[in-house]
């Protein structure tokens, strides 16, 4: 018998919120990663802009950005090619958001992971256009449960 286990991209926000709060979805994610029940994914660039933001506000956690990455991060995704950004970038206002939806393609995840309510709840053209949903911790949750 094989299991299937669900390979999730976080993005910045979802990542740093799992790593400031020990409650809520986004910890909650970290915690399955670490026992494996997930596969978690994030991005090189996810990870340079994750360290510039602990560096400005949580300098004294820096440690536990590090034991994370080691103990609950499946796959660490480079850079994505221009082939998989450029079909984005009509889709989304900012450059930086086509270079993790980018990486996420790339890793071929089954869900996106993000906190960022400003670009990609409501855009329906990018949602329609992804082969993976996109949704807070708390959608990523219960999307998981259904799954199992």
């Amino acid at each position: 018998m094989s299991f299937w286990t669900p390979k999730l991209f976080l993005d910045t926000s979802a990542f740093f919120a799992g790593l400031y709060s020990s409650i809520g979805g986004a910890h909650a994610l970290l915690q399955l990663g670490e026992k494996g029940d997930l596969h978690l994914v994030v991005s090189s660039d996810v990870l340079r802009e994750l360290e510039a933001v602990m560096r400005r506000k949580l300098p004294e956690k820096l440690d536990r950005m590090l034991v994370a990455l080691d103990t609950t991060i499946a796959h660490i995704e480079p850079t994505p090619a221009s082939s998989f950004i450029k079909p984005l970038l009509p889709l989304v206002d900012y450059h930086n958001d086509a270079l993790v939806l980018a990486a996420a393609l790339a890793a071929q995840v089954d869900f996106f992971v993000t906190l960022d309510r400003q670009h990609f709840p409501h855009n329906d053209p990018l949602r329609s256009a992804l082969p993976f949903p996109i949704g807070t911790p708390g959608n990523c949750l219960a999307w998981h449960r259904q799954q199992i």
